[in-house]
């Protein structure tokens, strides 16, 4: 046991929680009693994603697009301002952890959309491409 511990989890190291001994005094003092494991309440599962509740979720985000502040958040981080997109999304979420949940899904959002536009633009060059040695035949 290091030295730096408390005197309560010092005591708690050496006894353990369901170490009942039936006497009423000491470190081991209560009523001998089996432990129960309740069943998981119904609150546990509420906020849980399934396929479901993501397919929902996307098609939402889908038609309704991005709200003011994601925007805003999504041009700072693709100018890697990753703390000003956190501080914006904390002012109006309220929390810390919220606002780093929120802060990296617009990262993600972010990402993905600079993949997309890479994609494009090889795209765009490979057409380009094309049409310049199509345009090299016919002459």
């Amino acid at each position: 046991v290091s030295t730096q511990s408390t005197w309560g989890a010092l005591i708690f190291s050496f006894t353990g929680p369901d170490k009942m001994s039936g006497i009423a005094v000491g470190l081991n003092k209560g009523f001998v009693v089996t432990k129960r494991t309740p069943a998981p309440r119904a609150s546990r599962k509420l906020g849980k994603q399934t396929k479901t509740r993501k397919f929902v979720k996307e098609v939402i985000r889908e038609v309704a697009g991005f709200a003011p502040y994601e925007k805003r958040m999504i041009d700072l981080c693709r100018n890697n301002l990753d703390k000003r997109a956190l501080r914006l999304a904390k002012r109006k979420l309220g929390t810390h952890s919220r606002a780093k949940r929120k802060r990296d899904e617009m990262s993600a959002v972010a990402f993905r959309l600079r993949q997309e536009a890479a994609k494009k633009a090889a795209a765009d060059k490979d057409a380009a491409k094309d049409a310049a040695k199509k345009g090299g035949q016919k002459k």
